[in-house]
This record gives structure tokens, sequence and C-alpha cells, in this order.
């Protein structure tokens, strides 16, 4: 086993701080302000690819759950690995990951009924899933890297069985929002179907981006040189898209992020890897971090953000900045439209001052 020296990795904290970047703009309303002035041509292209694709295709936005199951393995690996170099076993480590992946499940189905307003029983959020991969992941963390992968292709192998060889009454279209057997599981589970159709059992599929993320995180921790590491990730990318999106175009199994299918998980785990792999080159060899400061301190930091933004942010700081923003620009005639886009970058501005002054602070709650 490649043991971690200790130094915290900067293309991870930037890769991570990236995603709550675009998470917090999310919160704050910023794409969904801009998607109500109805660009047309290349603009509208662009504004859609902030938005989950409606079914079978993919989109920028559907790479972030991918990407944040991702940096949670490559952490899991670094953080482990410096453990044991301290003398903590495996089992001695075993209850801070059950607690700690018991606070996800908690912290997820608790989003739920902030959404809802109410107490509700629902389990799509992605810290409910992240509970469940990170489990899973850590399990198998001290298995050779044939093995999970190998591990990894059943699970993808097992989504397809499940979907094309389960098939209920009024849930026997595989590949059909509302009508297939992940759709079927939630009647079971939850008692109820989701209307945008997303399904819980999606923790299956998406544990092997978990689990790619611990075999990057020991790649990365091994004592190789820089430029095999970068071109591993590479490779696997490259690998990981021919086969996702060969698929894909062959029909055998649809790209459609809503069910995670394994055409799904295998092309947006190859453009995570790509994605790690260019941010590794750029921040950890080439030593490029002029701006990586605005992304580490949130990188360092991405479930109490992430909490943040989707708490106090979206339930009453987003409004409370819109009241006085909207009515200043209402006065001076600002059309509608442009005032919420100058009103959610005003709430995201804000939001992101309060993060940094609450990191100085040191009043950040590490989860």
């Amino acid at each position: 086993m490649a043991h971690y020296s200790g130094k915290r990795l900067l293309s991870l904290d930037v890769m991570r701080g990236l995603i709550m970047v675009l998470l917090a703009a999310e919160s704050c309303m910023v794409y969904t302000s801009l998607q109500q002035l109805e660009p047309a041509g290349i603009g509208g292209v662009l504004v859609d690819q902030f938005f989950h694709h409606p079914w079978h295709g993919l989109r920028f936005w559907d790479l972030v759950q991918p990407a944040f199951m991702f940096m949670a393995g490559a952490a899991l690996y670094m953080s482990w690995s410096g453990k044991s170099v301290r003398g903590i076993t495996w089992k001695g480590n075993l209850k801070h990951i059950l607690i700690r992946c018991l606070r996800l499940f908690i912290f997820g189905t608790a989003l739920h009924c902030v959404y809802a307003g109410k107490l509700v029983w629902e389990l799509w959020n992605v810290l409910t899933q992240l509970s469940v991969t990170t489990l899973v992941a850590y399990m198998i963390i001290r298995k050779p890297f044939a093995w999970q992968m190998v591990f990894s292709a059943v699970l993808l192998v097992l989504t397809d069985l499940l979907y094309r060889m389960i098939l209920m009454p009024g849930f026997d279209q595989p590949f059909t929002e509302h009508h297939n057997f992940g759709a079927y599981m939630d009647t079971l589970l939850m008692g109820k179907i989701n209307g945008d159709g997303w399904v819980a059992i999606n923790f299956i599929p998406t544990a092997a981006h978990t689990i790619w993320g611990v075999l990057a995180g020991k790649l990365l921790a091994s004592g190789i040189s820089a430029e095999k590491k970068i071109s591993y990730l590479f490779i696997a990318g490259c690998v990981c898209l021919v086969a996702g999106y060969a698929l894909d175009l062959s029909s055998v199994t649809p790209i459609i992020k809503r069910i995670s299918t394994s055409s799904f998980v295998l092309a947006s785990g190859g453009w995570v890897l790509l994605m790690m792999a260019f941010l590794y080159w750029l921040n950890d060899i080439k030593d490029w971090n002029k701006c990586a400061w605005l992304f580490t301190v949130v990188g360092m930091n991405a479930l109490f953000i992430y909490l943040f933004f989707e708490t106090v942010g979206m339930q009453w700081f987003n409004g409370f900045v819109g009241i006085f923003i909207k009515g200043f620009l209402g006065f001076a005639g600002t059309p509608e439209k442009i005032s919420a886009i100058i009103s959610s970058l005003v709430t995201l501005f804000a939001e992101w001052y309060l993060c940094f002054w609450l990191y100085k602070r040191k009043i950040f709650f590490k989860i």
C-alpha cells in the first residue's frame, strides 16, 4: 500500500472548491436567472449546460455529482493512509467512518425536509447517497487495485441487470422515466417516486465513482513519477469515455444521469478523471496557484459550505438580499430579468464573503 506523506494535494482542494462554487451559484439562482433571459444560439446552449439533462444525454452539470463522489473517495484514501502511518488500523478507523456516514445520511434526509417545509422521508440527496458509497469504498479500501476495479465493474453490470431483468407491472420499461426498476424500488423504500425521475438506488452504480476516487488517491499518493500519474489518469479517463459513449451510441445502454446507467457512470467518470489529471498537472506539478486560494478555502470545508448555502442561503439569505437589491433596482427602472441576475450575483458574493469571514475566524464547522 502507498502511504500518503501528509502533504495536501492542492489540486484536490481546488477541484472540490470549484465544484462548491458551482453549487453555490446554483443555490443563489444564478443559472435560473440567466435562463429566464431565454438566450438564443450559443448563449442558450451554454446556459443549458448548467442544468441537468432532462433524460437521455449528458451536460456539464451532470458531472457535478460524480465529481463530488470521486473527490470524496480520493479524500477518503488520503485520510485513511495518513492515519495508518500513525498506527491507526482499518478497524480502529471504522467507527469514525460509520459516524461520518451516519451524519451524511442524516444531513441528506434532513435537507429534503427543509426543501419540503415539513417532515418527509426521501433518499435522493447526494449526501444520502454519499453516505452509502463512502461506506462501500471504505470496506474494500485495502483490496488490490485489480480487485477494486472488478468490484466497481460488477456494480455497473448489476445495475444493468436489475433494470433489464426485474420488470414489475407499471415498471417494466428499463430506461423510461418513472417506469423503470429504480422507480419501483422508490415505491418500496419511500412509498413515492421522484417527479424529476431521480431514484434512490443510484448509490449502487455511483459507488463506482467513489471507488475510482479511492484508486486515484492511491495513485497520487504513490511514489511513481508525476508524469506517470498524469498519464494513468488521462488513459483511464479516455478509456471510460470511449466505453460510456460506445454503450450509448450503439443503443446498448443509454446515458441517463437521473438513474445513473452504466454508460453514464463510465462517461461522467471519464470526464472527472480528465479534470483531475489537468488540475494535478496545473496545481501540483506546474505550481500554478495564483487564484487557487479562491477555491481551497471552500475545498477544505466543502460539506459545511454545501449545507450553509442549501439551508441559510436558499431558505433565508437569498430572499433577504433580494428584497433590497431588487427593490432599489426597481426604483431605477431596471428590467425585472436583469434585476434578478444582479440580485443573484450580489447574493453569491455576499454569501461567499460571509464564508471567508467565518473561515478567518476559524468557526467553520468540521463535518
